[in-house]
């Protein structure tokens, strides 16, 4: 049987907390439904018997804690909530014991903001690791050797997974599923708890923000002149102009600062235009692409879906109620 130790941190956000068990738990209940033993220990460990959450709304009663678990099979970091940092703080004697386990055969699996108690921990350094993208400006700044993977949903390495956003954990928890208990088995789930099973990104709820988190002035005039202008040609050489920068000092410093380069951010800047006018008018298409400044449709089309992983008109479809019921 394999024992699976779902961790209660402080500000763990219930949900992630309580699918996982539901779905590792309801696992079980199949395989006894077949006569057959089940497969899977589940127990919530935490610091101290009992953790409120949500402000007190909720409380979680571990149970067992930390130092009673010996050996586990599979560590779950559930999401947390707050101020990022100040999460890591509050649970850090989780992190030399998530250590300590993965080192003696654990695989760990991060859910959601979950990356970030992950990512405290090492394991991740130079390794790749997914998280929500509304998080993406705070993990690269708190873990610079962390490979932020924003397009994935699941990340599966050397023993350690990670989920992207919200509820898509839930197809982290299936993943693990059907490598612990079958293809036949994670179907079964999916069905039961209305999961699409085959999610493979999260482009398409992806919003890009920016990154203004940041000392660099002269970066940020460039950021807003590009915010305010997209529908212009804007090269890296009429910016450098305009900044009184060379070219190469100017592209060095975007990237440092935004983790872009100057035309990615135009792109992503200009995409994310067009996106906002797809979800909410019935203007067709090709004028939408000139109206964000772009004039080779190909390219448009070739750059929105490595964006957001779906062609124009397959996001407007998802996305356009006025469309959606004509």
């Amino acid at each position: 049987m394999k024992h699976i130790s779902i961790l209660v941190p402080s500000g763990a956000i219930l949900a992630s907390l309580e699918g996982t068990r539901q779905l590792f738990t309801q696992v079980n209940q199949f395989m006894r439904a077949r006569d057959e033993e089940p497969l899977f220990h589940v127990q919530l460990v935490g610091l101290k018997k009992q953790t409120p959450l949500a402000g007190g709304l909720f409380t979680v009663n571990s149970d067992v804690l930390l130092s009673e678990v010996k050996k586990t099979d599979l560590i779950v970091i559930p999401a947390v909530d707050g101020n990022l940092e100040e999460a890591v703080e509050r649970n850090r004697d989780f992190l030399p014991w998530i250590t300590h386990h993965y080192k003696n055969g654990a695989e760990v699996a991060s859910l959601c903001l979950g990356a970030f108690l992950l990512a405290s921990t090492g394991l991740v350094n130079g390794r790749r690791c997914a998280t929500h993208w509304m998080a993406e400006n705070d993990f690269r700044r708190m873990f610079p050797d962390v490979t932020l993977v924003t397009e994935k949903i699941i990340t599966d390495e050397y023993g350690i997974y990670s989920s992207g956003g919200a509820f898509s954990y839930l197809n982290l928890i299936l993943h693990l599923i059907e490598k612990y208990a079958g293809r036949e088995m994670a179907i079964l789930s999916a069905k039961v708890f209305a999961i699409e099973i085959e999610r493979e990104n999260q482009l398409s709820f992806t919003i890009f923000q920016g990154q203004k988190d940041h000392d660099d002035e002269c970066v940020k005039r460039a950021q807003e002149y590009i915010e305010k202008n997209y529908e212009e040609k804007i090269t890296v050489e009429q910016l450098a102009s305009m900044l009184a920068v060379g070219r190469r000092s100017l592209e060095r410093r975007f990237k440092k600062a935004t983790s872009n380069t100057v035309s990615e951010y135009i792109q992503r800047v200009k995409i994310e235009a067009a996106k906002k006018v797809f979800e909410t008018t019935r203007k067709n298409i090709n004028e939408i692409i000139y109206d964000v400044g772009y004039s080779d449709v190909k390219a448009f089309r070739t750059t929105f879906r490595k964006i957001t992983g779906l062609s124009p008109i397959e996001y407007r479809n998802k996305y356009n109620k006025s469309l959606a019921t004509v």
